[in-house]
């Protein structure tokens, strides 16, 4: 194995000065033409960092990584944001030269050779405590993508729903929505809905429904809302795919948006700004926590044994299913 001092003697610098210049210290001053004498020397003797050491370590102990999903297949595709969470991981695998394999969500559980085969699992979505007890008991390490397990010693990534919905309704109401109805699931978004609008005294219970979070289930959903006769001026929906369902609901009734109804939503799949008119959304980055997701398995194979939560910040895309905000 190479040595710094050994790269200090090819090119007559101290030891020190080697490792400031491979570390890419700013600070040191040194002339342009003996700095890329250091970096040629130390490629040419194949000098390798212990950081890139201890990462080649890793890679070599992590070579297959189970996928488990909590959707079955079929629904899978029909929500893009998971479909690009998957993607994300994948292609870092890819890049890394890891194997994957795919796990989906049936009646029965997986078999558990398929986790413990695996040097590391990744567990896509939700699953209840006695599922997550049961995958963490056959795999050898285990990490969450987008959702955060109670237990303090899971490793986890995800994005800050709370807060994402927080931040969206703060601008909804500088639009000068007040009535605004919410049609989804009951994760944090939906928690964080009602806090925030009933903090605001805006909350009225029969502008929020849950159901399926499918195209369809928005279209439901928006119906029934519609059918209620209950006045609201926005709605906010769990996902895109929900917002494309309300869309046709709010048409269907032979109202606008945004003049009569606005629509927000989250994820911002591709077809979210092809949408007539195109969807307001938040977007949570789904690649990244694929990505997010790989490098802690990494680290656990490495020896790293303090859980790491890691939350991935989201982004409002404004878009013209909402009014512009209210001039003062």
């Amino acid at each position: 194995m190479v040595t710094l001092k050994e790269i200090a003697a090819a090119v007559g610098v101290s030891s020190a000065t080697v490792s400031r210049v491979l570390n890419y210290d700013t600070t040191l001053s040194i002339s342009t033409r003996k700095r890329q004498a250091i970096i040629e020397t130390a490629e040419a003797l194949n000098y390798s960092t212990p950081r890139s050491r201890n990462r080649a370590n890793q890679q070599q102990g992590l070579t297959k990584v189970a996928l488990v999903h909590f959707l079955a297949p079929e629904r899978e595709l029909v929500d893009p944001y998971y479909v690009a969470m998957r993607l994300g991981i994948e292609r870092r695998c890819a890049a890394l030269k890891i194997e994957t394999v795919k796990v989906y969500h049936t009646d029965a559980r997986p078999a558990a050779n398929l986790l413990q085969d695996a040097s590391g699992t990744i567990v896509i979505g939700r699953h209840d405590e006695e599922e997550t007890e049961w995958l963490r008991h056959h795999s050898r390490q285990i990490v969450f993508a987008d959702h955060v397990p109670p237990d303090d010693d899971i490793d986890s990534v995800s994005a800050d729903l709370w807060s994402a919905m927080e931040k969206l309704l703060a601008a909804l109401s500088q639009r000068g929505y007040r009535r605004i109805a919410y049609i989804g699931w009951g994760d944090r978004r939906a928690q964080a809905f009602v806090h925030w609008m009933t903090a605001a005294g805006w909350f009225d219970d029969r502008l929020f429904r849950s159901g399926d979070n499918t195209e369809e289930g928005g279209y439901r959903l928006t119906r029934e809302l519609l059918a209620d006769r209950r006045p609201f001026d926005a709605i906010v929906t769990f996902n895109d795919s929900m917002a494309i369902g309300a869309y046709r609901a709010i048409h269907e009734r032979g109202l606008a948006i945004p003049a009569d109804i606005g629509v927000a939503s989250f994820n911002d799949i591709s077809v979210a700004q092809f949408l007539n008119p195109p969807l307001t959304t938040v977007h949570l980055p789904a690649e990244e926590i694929g990505e997010a997701a790989i490098e802690l398995l990494l680290e656990r194979v490495g020896g790293r044994d303090l859980a790491k939560q890691i939350t991935l910040a989201s982004k409002l895309v404004w878009r013209a299913s909402t009014r512009q905000p209210v001039e003062k």
